[in-house]
């Protein structure tokens, strides 16, 4: 009771951030200074994706959503609105996806998929084996009668004339 009254200041409110006691997910571990952590792998993941070319997609995408995150952990304190302001799971979940996505960036610039010469061309192998009758097959269901008869009466409708404004120009 009078431990309480320290912390609280004797006014009832709380004057300790929320402490976090368990993930609830088995085996991953509460993270007591998450924010930080993840301020720090954030500026890591911007500054090795830089290692990447400019004009590549997954370098867009990886500067885009870890320039938002690392922006909403430099503007808020709490963990439970980072998470909330993010919407991706805990911050504990989030600091495990970031060191992935620290891993996978070296693998990426190891890997070099984006290196492949313009005139390169890949081999096509065609293969008449006919598919298992247990494997699915994945086919579309077919489009609807209206569908083909728009597409009738757009390709066979004849161009508009201009002969109006060409018998106004006499």
């Amino acid at each position: 009771m009078f431990l309480r009254r320290i912390l609280t200041g004797g006014m009832g409110a709380v004057a300790m951030a929320k402490v976090k006691e368990t993930t609830g997910i088995v085996g991953l571990e509460v993270v007591p200074n998450a924010r930080e952590v993840l301020i720090s792998l954030y500026k890591r993941t911007l500054k090795e994706i830089q290692a990447v070319p400019e004009n590549e997609g997954y370098r867009k995408a990886v500067e885009s959503f870890t320039r938002h995150r690392l922006q909403v952990c430099v503007d808020e304190e709490d963990w439970e609105m980072i998470e909330k302001r993010i919407g991706c799971g805990q911050v504990e979940e989030l600091i495990e996806e970031a060191e992935d996505e620290l891993k996978l960036i070296a693998k990426m610039i190891e890997w070099d998929p984006w290196g492949v010469p313009d005139d390169y061309e890949c081999e096509v192998i065609e293969d008449d084996t006919p598919i298992p009758k247990h494997v699915p097959q994945h086919r579309p269901p077919p489009l609807p009668e209206e569908f083909y008869k728009t597409l009738e009466a757009i390709t066979s409708k004849p161009a508009p004339k201009e002969e109006s404004s060409t018998q106004s120009k006499d």
